[in-house]
């Protein structure tokens, strides 16, 4: 009784808010984190989506800010690299870069190799060490004996094993 009245004011306390993770969280990272707020427009890269909410580039510097207003005349006067700096603002990938295969398939692959030779040196392990010769009623001769015994003795006769054994030819139906 007296322990649990004590275990009861121990969590009461504070206790219980030295435990829980958010002030644990707290203490293991004391700096500020950063909290993503999925309700402001975020930007994002994906081929799914193709105008993110927000440019790329939001504080743009003195160079950026002359490109925007080139921008704004007309196209034919910016050259290719002009171009292709307006586009870098707005989006960070094109189509084809975001469309472009990764190798993470070599390191799933890799792994799958590696746990296989894993799996495959354990079941030699087995087999060697651990699991004995194999038994004696494995052999031909004893599968050949005990099913001649079995129907010598018309073992199940209605629907199974020696149903299926012609007795007066003496082979199998």
């Amino acid at each position: 009784m007296l322990a649990s009245r004590a275990l009861v004011r121990g969590l009461q306390s504070g206790f219980w808010r030295r435990v829980s993770t958010s002030s644990g969280a707290r203490a293991a990272h004391p700096h500020d984190v950063d909290v993503l707020d999925c309700s402001a427009p975020q930007y994002n890269n994906r081929p799914d989506t193709p105008w993110p909410d927000v440019p790329f580039v939001r504080n743009l510097s003195a160079e950026q800010k002359k490109l925007k207003e080139k921008e704004k005349g007309p196209w034919t006067q910016l050259t290719k690299e002009e171009k292709l700096a307006i586009y870098r603002l707005t989006h960070e990938l094109s189509f084809p870069e975001m469309n472009k295969g990764s190798k993470e398939w070599m390191t799933v692959l890799g792994g799958i190799f590696y746990f296989l030779g894993f799996t495959a040196l354990l079941v030699w392990w087995q087999r060697v060490y651990v699991y004995g010769d194999v038994p004696h009623t494995f052999s031909q001769e004893w599968v050949e004996k005990q099913t001649q015994m079995m129907i010598d003795m018309r073992v199940n006769p209605v629907q199974g094993f020696s149903n299926k054994w012609d007795y007066e030819k003496k082979q199998w139906k």
